[in-house]
């Protein structure tokens, strides 16, 4: 293994952010199913721009060395990932957040929202309601409710309705180097990923090396990538293949559920089924005839066994395409609480990767 100490190295850090000397930045520390989620609650300057998007795109061109220092080490790991709680733009949101991994920054996380719900819940920015309680949850590709289980005392798990989600491409063809031509599913579930699946290519996502699955997922994107071109009906900000899901390939409903393991951004495994991803996959098989209105499908992390519950619970349409709502429920836990500084002399401390 070799480090490759990041570029951050050069960066000047923004001036409003110094502290006695240093970067302080605040955090709270979940996990769902396996998939961190550290929640940056303040420390950040104010972000410039009238929308979501506008402060995604002032976050990457402007204040990206302070994602690199929460995602690399010394603080963070290749498959870290991350939210920032920003602003609402939107009427009726109770909560916005950006979304931080390893390359840059997501238009959805479901695992992120299924966090985002208790903590909003359990934070005061909505006030809890027995059984359940509402959470609108701004994220870059738009609104989603989630609705978290409250028993009066304790929130617990937490299901989400997805924006508008549909299958762009079904069966496309994709020449990959060393493997051929291969078919591709892609689907969008608040981002677009496409789907292969693991015996196609001698694998098992629940037995083989993950590293071997990811290589295979990388392979897969970059020549999904310079081979099919994406649109957003509503939005070419949102039109980029963020991940490709390995899947065993089970896609027909059962009461069993179907394993995957999901490969995003710059090669980040996901340990939980993803949530996103789930919503895409689910669009994808209800588009398929695979799974009908109200049925609901186990989705299996491959990496670690956790689960996730996805369905489609009514039709619509995003733009012009037709698309589905589907519902994503899950289960997140917090593991504490951070105060990250940065000392003006720590070159090092700004951020790298070891891979």
């Amino acid at each position: 293994m070799a480090a490759s100490i990041s570029s951050t190295v050069a960066q000047s850090f923004p001036d409003k952010m110094s502290f006695g000397g240093e970067i302080q930045l605040k955090t709270v520390e979940m996990h769902t199913c396996g998939e961190p989620l550290r929640i940056v609650i303040s420390g950040y300057p104010k972000f410039e721009g009238e929308t979501i998007l506008d402060k995604r795109r002032f976050a990457r061109e402007k204040l990206d060395q302070l994602r690199k220092m929460l995602m690399f080490e010394p603080r963070g790991h290749y498959d870290m990932y991350g939210a920032i709680l920003v602003e609402p733009d939107l009427a009726g949101a109770d909560i916005a957040t950006l979304f931080t991994h390893n390359e840059g920054y997501s238009t959805m996380c479901g695992h992120g929202v299924i966090a985002l719900g208790r903590f909003a819940v359990d934070n005061g920015y909505v006030k809890p309601q027995i059984p359940e309680t509402v959470v609108a949850v701004q994220c870059p590709c738009g609104l989603v409710n989630a609705f978290v289980e409250y028993d009066g005392k304790k929130t617990g798990r937490v299901r989400f309705h997805s924006v508008p989600a549909f299958a762009f491409a079904l069966g496309a063809n994709v020449n990959v180097p060393g493997h051929g031509d291969i078919k591709v599913d892609i689907g969008y579930g608040g981002a677009f990923y496409a789907f292969i699946t693991a015996q196609e290519f001698g694998l098992d996502v629940r037995t083989s090396r993950v590293r071997d699955i990811a290589d295979l997922a990388t392979s897969v994107k970059n020549a999904v990538k310079a081979q099919v071109p994406l649109s957003h009906p509503i939005n070419e900000d949102l039109a980029f293949l963020y991940g490709v899901i390995v899947t065993d390939g089970d896609d027909k409903w059962s009461d069993k559920p179907t394993a995957n393991i999901c490969v995003f951004a710059n090669a980040e495994v996901d340990r939980s089924p993803c949530g996103s991803g789930t919503t895409a996959r689910v669009a994808v098989q209800y588009a398929k005839n695979q799974l009908a209105l109200g049925q609901t499908r186990g989705f299996e992390s491959g990496v670690n066994g956790t689960m996730f519950t996805g369905k489609p619970i009514q039709t619509t349409k995003c733009g012009s395409l037709d698309a589905v709502i589907v519902e994503v429920s899950g289960k997140a836990n917090y593991i504490g609480e951070a105060t990250y500084t940065l000392e003006e002399d720590d070159l090092v401390g700004k951020g790298f990767l070891l891979r």
